[in-house]
């Protein structure tokens, strides 16, 4: 029988257990940048200890879930062993065998020996219950914006749910603009409850880590030819040359353009999209009509 070892979240983030929830902060924080991807050239052991350091602030930040894996690392004492004195019921059972507590294991109306004695019984019974309705409308997903500067170093934010509950939720350091968060189990009835995280400046650039992002939206005459434009950036507008035959989805890199962290400059880096207008004049349809005729004779030869 083979086991699998419980890693030490306390050592991963450099503390001593049982360290109270501000020094458990900050030395999430200071590991995370430390590991985090985007610092250390995509190696895939940063990319695999970042997300330790990740599991290792999940786990430890909730009560139930440290307790849980203490109880893995150091082992059940023969006190705790639920057979030790015969058989447990079925859900003392389930909570052995499943590593589930006993208020996670639905209640039954009716337990199953008590059915199975009285299948052959025929009584009345009173119709059941319908169940309660679903309500389609709960928000289990909210938006929150962060500024470039909240997105880089991390920061709280206070998120009310839909039953009333105020909670205070730390976003990761270096996180980007359509990130997910999954909060497990705290919407009404265990439900997770999502934070998609918005980071847009008001002249359309994204963060992603220390990257930025932009749309370049470019009208095909200019994409073909070639053209000088002008793009925002964080530090301010520059003139970006696109070279002449760029298609949709097309990167070009502005280097040194992103955040800055300690030594480190990400870029920025503009996508070429091609639009075309809404509406056309007849001139413009003519010469959209002459080019078509012009690939289909180019395909025939």
């Amino acid at each position: 029988m083979t086991s699998i070892a419980e890693p030490d979240y306390w050592a991963l983030l450099g503390l001593d257990p049982g360290s109270d929830g501000e020094s458990l902060k900050s030395a999430f924080r200071r590991e995370a940048r430390r590991w985090h991807p985007d610092l250390n050239g995509n190696d895939r052991q940063a990319e695999e200890r970042f997300k330790l350091v990740n599991e290792a602030y999940a786990v430890l930040s909730d009560h139930d879930k440290r307790i849980a894996w203490e109880q893995r690392r150091n082992g059940r004492s023969s006190n705790q062993d639920p057979f030790a004195s015969g058989f447990p019921d079925f859900e003392d059972y389930l909570a052995v065998v499943l590593g589930i507590n006993e208020r996670d294991v639905p209640s039954r109306a009716q337990p199953f020996d008590d059915r199975y004695h009285h299948q052959n019984e025929r009584r009345p019974t009173a119709s059941p219950q319908p169940p309660p309705p679903v309500r389609a409308q709960e928000n289990l997903e909210t938006t929150v914006a962060l500024t470039p500067d909240q997105a880089l170093h991390g920061t709280a934010v206070n998120l009310e749910l839909s039953d009333g509950t105020l909670i205070e939720v730390d976003t990761p350091p270096f996180s980007g603009d359509g990130w997910r968060l999954r909060l497990e189990g705290v919407a009404p009835g265990g439900r997770d409850h999502f934070l998609h995280l918005q980071v847009v400046t008001d002249e359309g650039l994204r963060i992603d880590g220390l990257r930025v992002l932009y749309r370049l939206e470019l009208f095909p005459p200019d994409a073909a030819l070639g053209c000088a434009v002008d793009v925002p950036t964080l530090s301010g507008t520059v003139t970006l040359q696109v070279p002449p035959g760029s298609s949709s989805g097309r990167l070009l890199r502005l280097r040194e353009r992103g955040l800055t962290w300690g030594d480190k400059q990400g870029d920025q880096l503009v996508e070429v999209v091609i639009v075309i207008p809404a509406h056309l004049n007849d001139d413009e349809l003519a010469l959209y009509q002459r080019l078509q005729e012009l690939s289909l004779d180019q395909g025939r030869l």
